[in-house]
């Protein structure tokens, strides 16, 4: 019977397989802190200065190019006291009408869509805040990923720290999606209505509000029963 040959495991192995989970956790850590570092500098950065791009862009030049389809990107800046009060009052009564109440995360929606939910046994619609959209529109991207809830929800105290509401919400309108390649208040005034963002009527500013949560599939001549929907909330506002 052949004699069995004995392989000797390097000096340290043990050591060395025994201690990668604990290395791989720590740069995992670090890699998140440094993460985290970067986008609190960013939300600073946007105290005062306008951005240069978002994830959210970059997504959509990213399925683009992969894609090999066309990309034209029609982006405005235009300042908080250049878009008329219609439209701001009207995206926060479609998406956030609590904007100006809560700290980042409306708590007393939450809590009606998992009613919501409980009651049809099935996941409904989500309760973003204006808030949480702009972070994933600057920082992260519209794919529904495990941790992208997460991360908002780890970034809105920063956000909330660093940013006034105005702020926000000036971000906020100048930087969503409203069409293919369209971002912007500005340029979807103009890209919709041929119109500047200051001059946007009642009824447009409620239109263009109702394409926020489907801006590449909705179009503003067609959303009729919720842009009224949105009036109502807007005259409930007192606005």
């Amino acid at each position: 019977m052949p004699a069995r040959t004995l392989v000797r495991k390097p000096k340290g192995f043990a050591r060395t397989r025994k201690g990668f989970p604990r290395r791989w956790l720590i740069r995992l850590l670090v890699s998140a802190a440094a993460a985290y570092l970067v986008c609190c500098l960013g939300l600073l950065y946007l105290r005062w200065f306008r951005p240069l791009t978002t994830m959210v862009q970059i997504q959509r030049r990213v399925e683009a190019i992969a894609s090999g389809a066309k990309y034209h990107k029609q982006w405005k800046w235009t300042p908080l006291s250049r878009i008329s009060p219609n439209l701001q009052h009207a995206v926060i009564a479609a998406e956030d009408g609590r904007f100006y109440q809560h700290h980042g995360i409306d708590w007393n929606q939450v809590q009606k869509v998992l009613d919501q939910d409980f009651e049809n046994g099935r996941p409904s619609r989500g309760a973003s805040t204006i808030d949480q959209q702009l972070v994933k529109n600057l920082f992260l991207t519209t794919h529904r990923w495990a941790l992208r809830k997460a991360v908002e929800f780890a970034l809105l105290p920063a956000a909330e720290l660093l940013l006034p509401k105005q702020r926000m919400l000036e971000l906020y309108l100048n930087v969503i999606e409203w069409g293919p390649g369209v971002y912007g208040a500005g340029a979807a005034a103009e890209y919709y209505y041929h119109t500047p963002a200051a001059r946007m009527g009642r009824d447009q500013a409620a239109r263009l509000a109702a394409c926020i949560p489907a801006p590449r599939k909705r179009k503003p001549a067609r959303m009729n029963e919720y842009s009224q929907a949105i009036q109502l909330r807007m005259k409930q506002q007192g606005w």
